[in-house]
């Protein structure tokens, strides 16, 4: 290393020091300045801080750390800290309320997207049980003859009615587990709940799924 660039060493390790206030090893120091100095340069500097009055020097072992003198810091006032001290405190807890309160809206969020809603479900079922009550009125008019139909479209309708009547029960499962949850929290009865929501069960509108 050029002696010009050893006399830097001094001004920008006593600068690291002064803006970091924290204690360091001299293995720590040549780490944290990406090595722009010698082992052997980061050691001579630190002495010669040491001596000038401006680094402090503790040993504890084998192990050396250094750490700048405290007095070239301003005073501080002991009521300033103390207020200080208070406003992290303070401050510490609104974080914690906060993380808390997102962490629960985040999974709340998760749950709602994940489910659909209860107009969503309404208009759903009310569609698959429709289609539902079509595909069984036309496949009972093809089992008694009174229609003819190709093998392929007999084919066709009852894959149809079945998906209907499967995405019936699924729907309905669904709605059933929504409503359960709300009744975890909800203070009257299931019946006053689906008033309140405009719910038409099956057994109101006269629906029945069709035997599995």
């Amino acid at each position: 290393m050029s002696k010009a660039k050893e006399t830097e060493a001094p001004a920008k390790v006593l600068k690291y020091m002064l803006d970091q206030n924290r204690p360091y090893s001299a293995g720590d120091i040549l780490n944290n300045l990406h090595k722009e100095f010698g082992k052997t340069c980061i050691q001579r500097t630190l002495d010669q801080l040491v001596s000038e009055g401006k680094l402090k020097e503790k040993a504890y072992g084998k192990q050396k750390v250094y750490v700048a003198d405290q007095s070239q810091f301003p005073a501080v006032d002991e009521a300033e800290l103390k207020k200080m001290d208070e406003q992290i405190a303070t401050l510490q807890e609104k974080l914690k309320e906060r993380q808390e309160k997102f962490h629960s809206l985040e999974t709340e969020l998760a749950s709602l997207r994940s489910s659909l809603t209860s107009e969503e479900a309404k208009a759903q079922l009310a569609l698959l049980e429709k289609e539902c009550a079509q595909m069984t009125a036309r496949l009972k008019s093809l089992k008694s003859g009174s229609s003819s139909v190709t093998p392929e479209e007999s084919a066709r309708i009852r894959k149809s009615h079945e998906e209907a009547v499967k995405q019936w029960r699924k729907r309905k499962r669904l709605l059933t587990d929504i409503t359960d949850t709300i009744m975890e929290g909800y203070p009257k009865s299931k019946k006053q709940l689906y008033e309140e929501l405009g719910i038409e069960t099956d057994e109101d509108a006269g629906a029945k799924l069709p035997p599995t």
